[in-house]
């Protein structure tokens, strides 16, 4: 599927870009591009990897120019690259724009530019019935590339979206911080017990991006069926694996724009989504705007 390709890993950098390089550095896979604003992660994977497949772009997909000098001969993009921190967001929601919504349509055009032949983004449950600036931006971010796809015919550039809930143990998620506490002999801190969180591995984040490679149609989002618990459940379960009985639980309250209950799938799309197993397809409506004749 990707022997002698190439492909492009926006926001490489990140937890899902080092688990997507651990899943295809030993296969026939012709090269990896890595691209991200950070020159000190960068410089980190490069002493990491020592593999000559992988090439590290700096830019910033809020410069589309500085991502269409990664994209010339790349078959394939994840696009990773966001602003993900629910309260940072909050704070700078401008910001959250700019990356988000404004450099998603950068990253498009110039893929579709250079004749990239399928491009997934990745995307949230928090864009799901938004209520905060991240997810929000991210809603938008499905709508732009959603609304680019219409644009576009299959044998050309294909676009579509993946969803997920909680990545456990991704760069800046809660459960390294619960690990990092315990470490420390210090309290772990809990916004709030009773809130409900979908979760999910690294490695079934990448069998996502994988399966919506595989299996989606122009303007998909692909959403993987998750499990849910509580963040009282899990902060139980890390203390259990780490046998830290004596360690109190201090509940700190909610942050900035966080949702007690998230959702995968809102009802509108629930009503046309298409059950594919582990996974559900929320096909793009490919309607346009001439209403009078769908009547």
């Amino acid at each position: 599927m990707f022997k002698d390709k190439t492909l492009l890993i926006t926001g490489g950098t990140g937890s899902f870009g080092n688990a997507v390089l651990k899943r295809f550095l030993d296969t026939d896979i012709g090269e990896i591009r890595i691209f991200s604003r950070d020159e000190k992660k960068q410089d980190d994977m490069r002493h990491l990897y020592n593999n000559d497949k992988i090439k590290y772009y700096i830019g910033d997909v809020r410069d589309k120019q500085s991502i269409k000098n990664a994209m010339h001969g790349v078959d394939y993009v994840f696009h990773a690259a966001a602003l993900k921190q629910v309260p940072s967001c909050e704070f700078f929601p401008i910001e959250a724009v700019k990356t988000n919504v404004i450099g998603t349509e950068n990253m498009l055009n110039a893929a579709i530019e250079c004749s990239v032949k399928k491009i997934i983004c990745l995307s949230t449950e928090k864009a799901a019935y938004p209520v905060n600036a991240m997810g929000t931006s991210k809603a938008m971010m499905d709508k732009v590339f959603v609304a680019t796809s219409r644009t576009l015919s299959d044998d050309k550039t294909l676009i579509c979206g993946t969803r997920y809930g909680n990545v456990l143990c991704s760069r800046g998620s809660v459960v390294p911080l619960f690990v990092e506490q315990i470490k420390a002999g210090k309290p772990m801190t809990v916004t709030e017990p009773k809130m409900t969180r979908f979760v999910m591995t690294l490695e079934e984040a990448v069998d996502l991006v994988l399966f919506a490679f595989e299996n989606a149609q122009n303007g998909d989002i692909l959403v993987q069926k998750a499990p849910a618990c509580t963040i009282e459940v899990l902060a139980q379960a890390v203390k259990d694996i780490f046998h830290a009985d004596n360690t109190p639980i201090q509940v700190i309250g909610i942050r900035h724009g966080e949702k007690m209950y998230e959702t995968l799938l809102t009802n509108e799309e629930c009503a046309h989504a298409i059950d594919m197993g582990n996974f559900y397809r929320v096909p793009a409506d490919k309607r346009d705007l001439n209403y009078d004749k769908f009547f």
